[in-house]
């Protein structure tokens, strides 16, 4: 309760608040009557205190200010806070700030609770601070040492992280002082590396029951690491990356490039990083496509247990999958197959549906007229209709020939465009065993390549039902480069393709015309499943069949991981939201951080360059926070701090905030704050007498005599 008294005339009033409880009355006086002496020291009213009152007195304007401190101070008790000095210190610093923000909200702001200890903002900077992380996806924490701002972001991160919100926390701070020199450090890689990590490690304690850390530091759901050892999520340099243009080696990309996403559609690259040589793991998957990583790079992957709780994909790095990559005989880790790629559209000199069955069981010698068999007289229709100016004429059995409407007239011979088409596509001669997809088929449209794909396979594959199953299809030829080319035109389109060798040596032979005709080849045997929505056929009979049951759903999964030795190895970062890119075999892979928490500390000490490598890495559904002190840079002379730099290039973008914490945020001892406070002054006073070409030296006349010593 609180009343007030005016006296007589004069300017003095008198206020007086009555606690009713004993215990919150016993808080606010503090042991030995320490916080009530703070009190008194800090108001410009008088205060007494008689029983369970409080009488203030003094001018209306000091009261109102005494009595509002009363009000905080008996409101964080009532909370369930245990006053102390510092607290009090600190509720009158924002009193005195005047802001929107009571003090008693600030201080009580919970982010955890551990074993009796909660951990919360204890400034109004630092309340700002933590709403920025809440309602950003990029915070910069930016203030002198004691601020709060690694404990704080870590609070954070622990906090998502048992909610839920992200997979993983990601740790690291440059370690400037070991540079790459840690060689001369006696001990482990490990081992050295560890003193920059402590206070990292020592925050985690703090947070997390200690038994639990290495467990989760295990699986990968919290990593701890150097700024350098982050950026190595790294493939061997001449790896292929797709393009729309085809492939090119990951290690001749530049920033700016244009790579294919996992939805099949162009992602610049926004930052390529070397990184030396390294050990490699051929990752295979059960289709029989590999590729070659580092240890570090990292996987979006799905596993059975993720989708019967219909959980989204996890990312992890390629050394947390070895030797885990099955689950009894059930594959553990499913990887993202690519929706179908859309390279840049060229003409083509003939129809791909007509080439796709010219290649299924066209006879492309070309020393004769061209020719097609099949027993389905719907294809030779759909043939012919493909082909402007050719006449597919039924000749006996399967046989048909394909006859230039315009040759032969008035007694000139014009060749049959059939066969100059051939001859421009570098297929003029091929037989059974050397056929291929021309690459202005293969590197072409979605549309084109599902053409040709379609003609190869209504007439040299089909539909396979299976009671129980869904519908695969099979499609068989004797060329290797051909068997390559459907794997490709499938896996393009979002498919997964698998193959056989049926040896010719030792197989029965077959029969034509009654006599038997001996193997004198290899057949290869694919087995394709399509994704839903990709027809694979157009001939009535396979379509009907195919149809009736459906194609089920095309996955790919991770086989074996193996290590491969050494190489000169790159990392790269797209722009994609989901920062997937595509590499050999069609593997969708990536380098950045999805769902993960991610804090830089001691930010300061990164170069531009490595500050915006790191920047890169931010993944869907990532937050990054980044702490650091531009009082205290530690880079070589002449490097500029990637933490001064990025405040004027993204201190305009939106969803980038930059917290500003200052001397009143230091939560240490109070000396803490006087001295950054005092060497503020000292450089502030350094500069402008630099401003003026004077050197500006403690205890040293600005003449530049002798020091002066006078106290």
């Amino acid at each position: 309760m609180t009343g007030t008294d005016h006296s007589s005339a004069g300017a003095r009033v008198q206020t007086r608040i009555s606690v009713a409880d004993p215990k919150i009355m016993v808080n606010l006086l503090g042991p030995k009557d320490e916080i009530l002496r703070l009190v008194e020291r800090t108001l410009a009213s008088d205060v007494h205190v008689r029983g369970n009152e409080i009488t203030i007195t003094g001018a209306p304007a000091d009261n109102a200010t005494a009595e509002r401190l009363f009000s905080e101070l008996i409101e964080l008790i009532e909370k369930g806070e245990t006053l102390s000095v510092d607290a009090v210190r600190r509720t009158v610093a924002m009193l005195e700030q005047n802001t929107a923000e009571r003090p008693a909200e600030v201080l009580t702001l919970n982010i955890l609770s551990r074993r009796g200890r909660t951990i919360r903002p204890k400034t109004l900077g630092q309340k700002h601070y933590v709403d920025a992380i809440d309602e950003n996806t990029i915070v910069f924490g930016i203030g002198p040492a004691g601020t709060g701002k690694t404990y704080l972001a870590m609070a954070k991160a622990v906090q998502a992280l048992q909610a839920k919100q992200v997979n993983r926390i990601i740790l690291t701070r440059p370690a400037v002082e070991a540079g790459e020199r840690l060689g001369f450090l006696p001990g482990t890689l490990n081992e050295k590396i560890d003193p920059y990590l402590r206070p990292l490690y020592d925050a985690l304690h703090d947070m997390l029951d200690p038994e639990t850390i290495p467990r989760l530091m295990q699986a990968g759901t919290i990593e701890v690491a150097p700024l350098a050892y982050m950026r190595g999520r790294a493939q061997p340099v001449d790896s292929p990356v797709l393009t729309p243009d085809g492939w090119r080696a990951i290690g001749e990309l530049r920033v700016g490039d244009l790579v294919v996403g996992s939805d099949g559609l162009p992602t610049p690259v926004l930052g390529v990083y070397p990184q030396g040589v390294k050990d490699v793991y051929r990752l295979t998957t059960q289709d029989g496509a590999s590729t070659l990583a580092c240890g570090e790079h990292l996987w979006t992957v799905r596993t059975p247990d993720d989708r019967s709780h219909g959980r989204p994909a996890r990312t992890l790095e390629t050394r947390e999958m070895i030797g885990n990559v099955r689950r009894g005989h059930v594959h553990r880790y499913e990887l993202p197959l690519v929706d179908a790629v859309e390279f840049v559209s060229q003409d083509v000199p003939m129809d791909p549906y007509a080439l796709g069955l010219l290649l299924g069981d066209g006879c492309l010698t070309t020393s004769t007229t061209p020719a097609f068999a099949t027993a389905d007289p719907e294809l030779a229709k759909a043939l012919e209709a493909a082909l402007p100016g050719i006449e597919v004429r039924h000749k006996g059995g399967v046989d048909y020939v394909l006859r230039n409407r315009a040759g032969g007239r008035g007694g000139v011979i014009v060749t049959n465009p059939v066969t100059l088409t051939l001859r421009k596509l570098g297929l003029a001669g091929s037989r059974s065993e050397t056929k291929f997809v021309p690459e202005a088929y293969r590197l072409n449209s979605a549309a084109v390549r599902l053409a040709v794909l379609q003609g190869l396979l209504d007439s040299d594959g089909g539909p396979v039902t299976q009671r129980g199953r869904t519908c695969r299809i099979q499609y068989v030829t004797c060329s290797a480069q051909l068997r390559d080319d459907v794997v490709f035109l499938v896996r393009s389109l979002g498919g997964v393709a698998y193959w056989r060798s049926r040896p010719a040596e030792g197989r029965k032979p077959g029969f034509a015309a009654g006599r038997p005709v001996p193997h004198r080849h290899d057949a290869y045997v694919l087995d394709i499943r399509l994704p839903a929505g990709v027809q694979p056929f157009r001939l009535g009979r396979k379509r009907a069949a195919y149809d009736a049951i459906g194609g089920g759903r095309p996955m790919r999964f991770i086989e074996s991981i193996e290590p491969a030795g050494q190489a000169e190895t790159v990392c790269i970062s797209v722009a994609a939201a989901d920062s997937l890119y595509v590499t050999n075999d069609m593997i969708v892979t990536h380098n950045t951080l999805n769902d993960a928490f991610i804090i830089l500390d001691e930010a300061q000490n990164t170069t531009p360059e490595q500050m915006k490598m790191f920047l890169t890495r931010l993944g869907f559904g990532a937050k990054i926070v980044v702490t650091g002190d531009i009082t205290q840079v530690d880079l070589p002379g002449g490097t500029t701090s990637g933490l001064r730099l990025v405040r004027e290039i993204l201190r305009n973008v939106d969803d980038v905030h930059f917290a500003e914490l200052s001397s009143t945020d230091v939560v240490r001892h109070r000396l803490v704050a006087e001295i950054v406070d005092a060497y503020a002054r000292f450089d502030a006073d350094r500069e402008e007498a630099g401003q003026q070409g004077v050197r500006a030296v403690p205890g040293r006349k600005a003449s530049g005599g002798r020091p002066d010593r006078r106290r």
